[in-house]
């Protein structure tokens, strides 16, 4: 029984590799301040490209970087609502003009829920 037992190092454990001759990548330390005053830095390549914003480990509030670097802004499209895209496609006169038709109809009983026209139909025959 002994041994089948496995041996090994345990779960983050320490690596058995040697640093020498291992060239670590160039990084610099770029710093943060949140609205409650908590300034930090974080460790972060020379290559990364900078966020202006970034999570405050103490309260988790937004940080703004200490290096003047801006947030982008985002141009928003003006909100478009069911009556700008209609009048996209139609004037307000054709417009006009369908539910003119359209109430027509309905008072016809050519169109509409069913139980209306049945409604209609026995006082067309009562009269």
């Amino acid at each position: 029984m002994a041994e089948r037992t496995l041996r090994g190092a345990r779960l983050g454990g320490q690596s058995f590799e040697d640093e020498r001759g291992i060239e670590f990548a160039a990084r610099q330390q770029v710093g943060y301040r949140c609205p409650r005053g908590h300034e930090f830095e974080i460790t972060m390549s020379t290559e990364a490209e900078i966020p202006a914003v970034w999570e405050c480990p103490k309260c988790g509030d937004e940080a703004e970087s200490t290096a003047g670097i801006e947030r982008e802004v985002k141009v928003e499209k003006p909100v478009r609502t069911h009556w700008d895209m209609l009048l996209e496609r139609r004037s307000e006169k054709e417009l006009e003009d369908i539910l003119k038709e359209r109430l027509e109809l309905l008072r016809g009983g050519e169109i509409g829920p069913a139980h209306l026209h049945r409604a209609n139909a026995k006082k067309r025959k009562v009269s």
